[in-house]
């Protein structure tokens, strides 16, 4: 197998971590005077860094390498899914950050706090850590396991946890002294790199092929695979399933996830976070593109050798794990120096997520649990407050580490679904959180006693949908299986329901 690193791809992977070094050294001195400034960069942080971010956040290497893999297998109705995240962001930008900004939040949770009291407050944040905790643990194992593939040439313990290590310091690094801002400013070169990579990918397969390009699309329309709507009810990113639960995750992810609503937090004000916002969401449909189209030109390299001239069976597993189609090509197929760069390309996305939730966790760990109990019991300054965020910051960096060599372990040696599980915790989380935020600014119903329940019965209610718990026993009763989609709505709508079951206290 033609997979061993050589002396140029080593060359491009030490020159990335060379520049990783000299810029987090550079962003370490970033003034840090209060918990403003270490979560929220003091309000200062320009709004194209700010958007450039949000697109780093949304990505990681699960994206990376899962983009490709749904288009090789499928068509381009994923593409559907940014759209959704497009009105979603319009909402968002339009309804919750004006909100946030009127109240200066440092997290999203505290607007809870003006209708249902601190405990709302807590418990949200509380829902968001542990969400958290598992779907960014698990997402930090994807991006670790892609890289001891490439770089080690296994999957063993000790070079998975290698690559986990690698990952965190250099996630550390960043979220550690400078805060936000630091983590901001370095996410436009993990933007950067990973976007520049999947180009060069891209160009490189194009003209691996020889095909010309009326060929290539000809042979994509003959196979169905330029396909960009789904009308039917049942398929996974529908129409229907757009303007549904997909639109509520969205929503969710960009407007109530403090790890990407820090970020439009961090703006000089409510106006310039809504243009962030706006910008990241055209930045980000393109590059979805980019990994599609990547996607496609592999169906055509393994599907229709007479274009890639490529006789060899494709067995998408390495070491007994399941390998995505775009894993395969950069262990099979890739030239030296192309593969070390690709490598580069997943070590970015898989950092721009890793070293977002580190900031965003500690600061609701922080500013919504620890600083309220802390001030009714001592008198301290923010400095204080400053030094207890970098110990969270360093507690969840461990935290998340055990999580994703707990899912190395659990994925490898149980059948039971933890990955499965982990991934979709947070979604799990959203239904409450939506449900939540929603009777709070929209309605006069619900109470510090319903808030609780609500995210509970929209947690408990999308976990009892899963397959591996009674969905696939509901799904064989009812004739058909209940899209996550629509998990989600009838998760939040339960939810909801709870919530408008009492009129708030007046």
């Amino acid at each position: 197998m033609n997979s061993a690193f050589t002396l140029l791809d080593w060359t491009v992977f030490i020159t990335y971590f060379l520049v990783l070094a000299v810029t987090s050294v550079l962003l370490s001195k970033i003034k840090v005077k209060s918990t403003r400034d270490y979560f929220l960069g003091g309000n200062t942080v320009p709004m194209y860094a700010v958007a450039i971010s949000v697109l780093a956040t949304s990505q990681s290497a699960a994206t990376f390498l899962g983009g490709p893999e749904y288009s090789y297998t499928k068509d381009l109705t994923f593409i559907g899914f940014y759209l959704s995240a497009f009105l979603a962001v319009i909402f968002v930008s339009k309804v919750l950050i004006p909100k946030f900004y009127a109240i200066n939040a440092v997290t999203v949770y505290e607007l809870l706090e003006q209708r249902y009291g601190q405990s709302a407050k807590k418990q949200a944040g509380i829902m968001f850590l542990i969400g958290r905790l598992f779907a960014s643990g698990a997402r930090l194992y994807i991006g670790a396991l892609a890289i001891s593939m490439i770089l080690f040439l296994d999957i063993s313990p000790f070079h998975v946890a290698v690559s986990i290590a690698i990952l965190m310091f250099g996630a550390l690094a960043y979220a550690y002294f400078g805060g936000v801002k630091s983590v901001i400013f370095s996410d436009i070169i993990q933007a950067f790199t990973y976007i520049g990579a999947g180009l060069a990918v891209l160009i490189y397969l194009y003209m691996s092929m020889g095909a010309d390009f009326t060929t290539v699309i000809n042979t994509l329309e003959t196979d169905n695979k330029l396909k960009l709507f789904d009308w039917s009810m049942s398929g996974g990113f529908s129409v229907w399933a757009l303007f549904g639960g997909w639109l509520l995750l969205n929503i969710a992810a960009y407007g109530l996830d403090q790890d990407m609503t820090q970020r439009a937090l961090a703006c000089k004000n409510a106006k310039s976070a809504q243009h962030s916002l706006m910008m990241s969401i055209y930045l980000t449909i393109p590059v979805a593109i980019l990994f599609l189209l990547i996607g496609l030109l592999l169906y055509l390299f393994y599907q229709h050798p007479e274009l890639s001239h490529l006789n060899a069976e494709v067995v998408q597993k390495f070491e007994g794990e399941k390998i995505t189609i775009f894993m395969y090509y950069i262990l099979h197929e890739m030239p030296e120096g192309m593969r070390g760069l690709v490598t580069v390309g997943a070590v970015a996305a898989a950092l721009s997520s890793s070293n977002s939730v580190l900031g965003a966790m500690s600061s609701v760990a922080i500013e919504d649990i620890y600083k309220p109990w802390k001030k009714k019991r001592s008198n301290v300054d923010e400095m204080h407050f400053v030094q207890a965020g970098r110990k969270a910051v360093l507690f969840f960096a461990l935290a998340l580490s055990l999580m994703a060599m707990l899912s190395y372990y659990w994925q490898r040696y149980t059948e039971l679904p933890l990955l499965s599980f982990a991934l979709g915790v947070m979604a799990f989380a959203y239904t409450g959180l939506l449900a939540v935020f929603a009777a709070a600014i929209f309605t006069t119903r619900g109470n510090s006693f319903t808030v609780p329940l609500a995210l509970i019965a929209g947690f408990l209610s999308v976990l009892i949908l899963q397959p591996y718990v009674l969905g696939g026993i509901l799904g064989d009763l009812l004739g058909f299986k209940i899209g996550f989609s629509w998990q989600i709505l009838i998760g939040t709508l339960l939810a909801f329901g709870t919530m408008m079951s009492v009129k708030s206290k007046q």
